[in-house]
């Protein structure tokens, strides 16, 4: 076994029979023991009791963070004409039509978001798996297949989120970086929170929420509890 260095160990040991926190205790916690030489994200995972492999049981949508990601979002749009200048108006990193369809299927995906105006999407369409297992694919269901592209761009440098569940039922996400005052990272955290409550599906059954952890990018995660997480 890989002998473990000093930071991960002191890190591990104060983590040590640690669970089921109150929120504000585990971002405490991590905030504290996050000693990296970047600004570390906090990061989120949620066990649900879902299969996404079925229709009604999938968990896709997306929130606006209180008080941001801290992170700086790349915007891709697809659009012509006056939308496109409205893209670049509102902050779009990269604007395109053909252009940026033959760019990406090159391999160079240089952007976190991806927007297209609704005329767009048979060429956006022949992208699919390029852009799909990155979740890059932009989706009316969470905003990002629009005409309004000056919102959706702003939208997603201000901080929005989207979240979709993984085979195992798993949704993970960054919610905002460690030097983050305690009381904003609660905050996001609760409402990413809130936000996967709502999204839940009409086929899921039994538990939905079913474990929440946090950790910060480099340390170790910790279990918080869903009730207070959820705000029960």
């Amino acid at each position: 076994m890989a002998k473990l260095g000093k930071r991960t160990r002191t890190a591990r040991e104060a983590f040590a029979g640690k669970e089921n926190l109150s929120v504000k205790e585990a971002v405490a916690l991590i905030k504290s023991s996050a000693n990296s030489k970047f600004d570390e994200t906090l990061e989120i995972a949620m066990n649900l009791g879902v299969d996404p492999r079925h229709a009604d049981q999938m968990v896709r949508g997306v929130v606006g963070l209180p008080n941001g990601t801290g992170k700086t979002v790349r915007v891709a749009v697809f659009a012509r004409g006056p939308k496109a200048d409205e893209a670049l108006a509102a902050g779009a990193d990269i604007v395109g039509a053909e252009d940026l369809m033959e760019t990406v299927q090159g391999g160079t995906i240089e952007f976190d978001r991806c927007i297209a105006t609704p005329d767009m999407m048979p060429i956006v369409g022949r992208l699919g798996k390029v852009l799909g297992p990155r979740n890059l694919m932009p989706n009316p269901k969470v905003g990002t297949v629009t005409m309004d592209v000056k919102q959706a761009v702003e939208d997603a440098k201000g901080g929005q989120v989207q979240f979709k569940a993984e085979k195992a039922g798993v949704v993970h996400a960054g919610v905002g970086k460690i030097s983050f005052d305690e009381g904003k990272l609660v905050e996001n955290v609760k409402a990413f929170v809130d936000a996967v409550a709502k999204a839940k599906p009409t086929g899921s059954k039994g538990t939905y929420m079913k474990k929440i952890a946090l950790s910060s990018t480099m340390g170790p995660g910790v279990s918080i509890s869903v009730d207070d997480a959820a705000g029960h």
